[in-house]
């Protein structure tokens, strides 16, 4: 089924970063009071949006404390 709205790839970069952004700010309220059909269409417009924006920036910075191997040094025991 194809979802409401521009299409990913018509939008500018500034739109593009404003309807994840808008997204994102109602996310909890669907998830949370939404109807099943809101959530899916929500689920669908977010993995479109965020797709497009990972196509874009192909090499966008990525924060190491987000990775795996980040992670498991935060959570590790020190070490003597």
């Amino acid at each position: 089924m194809p979802t409401q709205g521009i299409d990913p790839t018509k939008l500018d970069d500034d739109r593009l970063v404003r309807e994840l952004q808008s997204l994102y700010d109602t996310r909890m309220e669907t998830l949370r009071h939404g109807s099943d059909d809101a959530l899916d269409h929500s689920t669908r417009r977010l993995r479109e949006l965020e797709h497009e924006y990972v196509r874009r920036r192909p090499e966008r910075e990525v924060d190491p404390e987000r990775l795996r191997d980040g992670a498991r040094e935060r959570t590790a025991p020190d070490r003597p």
